[in-house]
Order: structure tokens, then C-alpha cells, then sequence
């Protein structure tokens, strides 16, 4: 089922995660490690993310150096499959515009309407290790919004090869990112919010947000979004902090301010166990606040680690 249906059928908050898959190597046992602790919290689906290939250089006998590229966590279509029909439950692939062409793409896409699913997160994704700034791939998608209508024009009919034959729409569901505090690369938060827009206008139907600590920056995020004429559900994002080196690492990063009493009590604590307590404590408050608000759904990032997000849903649903 569609993400966006999903949610119009509802009448309460539902609760949603979204896991890595295993590097490569791993079995799907991983997966099942993360996932079977919150089935009891009933997911309405779970996203996967997706990551590209890394460039690596490896000095040869010879002493010259051999670029590879190097696929680190293969198979996010195939660990949606697998979730899909072993749990039944829906999923949401990621799709990246870094290290895919616009035809490699429109392959995962037609892969994924295949196995009956219809769900997709568009994504401009980080930039490739060790470069100044993100360059898409010849041929490929430079902004997430490009992906955006390259999935929209796929669900009206429209292939890359103009000449394709027997051609079938798709009907993809279409989830974007939204930044309550900008994205790290935007110059200012109102360019952030046009940007956030122009997805929504070409075909995106839901957001989902990054990281946050401050409901308040969420609902006054929500306030400007509904200012400037975007309506589609706007979903938070939840990670709830773990170490206690999140108090510099997360900030540069994610672009985000973490607030003074959380950033107190996190300095009192004397080991990491402490910290993700706070972080649970932490993650529990902020929960209970943005369900009472009525947000439609909490999506959490697990980072493939479900017990403190076990914790948190357990006192939030």
C-alpha cells in the first residue's frame, strides 16, 4: 500500500523506522535483528536506505594505484523484497541521486514495480568520500528534485529512451526530505523552504524530516511550509542521541541545534550507557509531545541498533 494512503486511513499516529542494510557479506538475519524487536509496536512500513559506491584507490605490485569502485551495502531492493514478503509489512526503498545514471535509475525503478512496490524516497544523497561538494554522475540526477520527476514521469509513461516500447506507468508513491533547520548546504532557511516546494510541485507526496531535537523548531518548520503553499503530510524524523560524541559529531553533520538542558544532561553522564539513557529519556518526552500535536506519523532512525527505539515506543504506542 501506498505510504500516503496509508496515512489517510488512519486516525492516530503511526509508528514507522527505517534501518540500513547489512554491509556486504552479512546475511538477512541482520535485518531480522532489527526488525523483530518493534514488530510488537505494529510498523506501517520501514524505510531502506540506500548508499552509493565508493571510489577506493589500491596500489598494485606495480606501485601504481587502481581506482575501484567498491558497493559497500548492496541490495536495499532486495532487503525491501525480503522485508515485504517475509513480514508483510509495506516498504520504503530509498532512491539516491549520487553514483546512478538517470537509465540505472529508471532499472531500480522498474525492478521495484516488479515485486509490487510502490513506495520510493527520493534523495540527492551524500557527496561521493573525500569530494568538495556533491557531483551527480554523467547522464545521472543532479537534485533530489530532479529524481522526484524522473519518478513522476515514470508513473505517467514517460521512459528515459523516448523510442521504448510497450510502455506501462508505474504508480509510485513519492516521499522528499524537509530540513526544520535547513539543509547544510542551503544559504538560508527560505532558499531551503523553495527548494523543499519545488519537489512537492513536481509530484511528491509526503515529507519527511531530518533529525531534530527542539519540537518547537518541527512545528514552526510545519507553520512555514503550510505559509508558502505546501500541504502534503509533513512526518518528523526521530534519532535518539546514543554517544556522547553526538554532542559535536550530530550538529556538524546534520546542520542542527541540540538543545542547552539536553546538551546538560548528556555532559553529566559518565559513560556512554548513560548517555543513551538520556537519549531514551529524551526520545520518550519528544514522542509524547508531537503525538499529542497529532503528527501522522513518528518515523525513527535506528542506524540498526532497535533497542533504544524499542524503548522509546514501548511508553509512546
Amino acid at each position: 500500500m501506498k505510504v500516503i494512503d496509508i496515512i489517510n486511513r488512519s486516525q492516530s499516529t503511526l509508528f514507522t523506522f527505517e534501518l540500513l542494510p547489512p554491509l556486504k557479506g552479512a546475511s538477512f538475519s541482520e535485518i531480522e535483528e532489527t526488525i523483530e524487536p518493534l514488530l510488537p509496536y505494529s510498523p506501517s512500513y520501514i524505510n531502506v536506505t540506500y548508499h552509493r559506491p565508493e571510489v577506493v584507490l589500491r596500489e598494485q605490485p606495480s606501485g601504481l594505484l587502481e581506482r575501484r569502485i567498491i558497493k559497500k551495502r548492496p541490495g536495499t531492493v532486495g532487503v525491501s523484497a525480503g522485508i515485504k514478503y517475509k513480514y508483510g509489512i509495506d516498504v520504503v526503498p530509498h532512491l539516491i541521486c549520487g553514483g546512478f545514471t538517470r537509465e540505472e535509475t529508471e532499472d531500480a525503478l522498474i525492478d521495484l514495480n516488479f515485486l509490487g512496490i510502490d513506495n520510493v524516497l527520493a534523495l540527492r544523497g551524500d557527496a561521493e568520500k573525500g569530494a568538495h561538494g556533491f557531483m551527480p554522475e554523467p547522464g545521472g540526477n543532479k537534485l533530489a528534485v530532479d529524481l522526484v520527476k524522473q519518478v513522476n514521469d515514470l508513473n505517467h509513461g514517460k521512459y528515459v529512451d523516448p523510442e521504448s516500447t510497450n510502455i506501462q506507468k508505474t504508480d509510485f508513491c513519492i516521499g522528499v526530505a524537509g530540513y526544520p533547520e535547513k539543509h547544510s548546504e542551503a544559504p538560508n532557511l527560505e532558499t531551503d523552504l523553495m527548494s523543499l516546494k519545488a519537489k512537492v510541485d513536481a509530484g511528491a507526496d509526503y515529507i519527511v524530516t531530518q533529525m531534530f531535537f527542539n519540537n518547537a523548531k518541527f512545528f514552526e518548520f510545519v507553520e512555514q511550509c503550510r505559509a508558502i503553499g505546501i500541504t502534503v503530510p509533513i512526518i518528523p524524523g526521530l534519532k535518539p542521541i546514543s554517544l556522547k560524541k553526538h554532542l559535536t559529531m550530530l550538529p556538524q553533520i546534520f546542520h542542527i541545534d541540540l538543545p542547552q538542558d539536553l546538551v546538560d544532561a548528556v555532559n553529566r553522564c559518565k559513560n556512554n550507557e548513560e548517555v543513551r539513557q538520556v537519549g531514551v529519556e529524551w526520545g520518550i518526552a519528544q514522542s509524547k509531545e508531537l503525538k499529542a500535536a497529532g503528527v501522522p506519523v513518528l518515523h525513527y532512525y535506528t542506524m540498526g541498533k532497535p533497542d533504544n527505539i524499542e524503548k522509546i515506543v514501548k511508553e509512546v504506542f
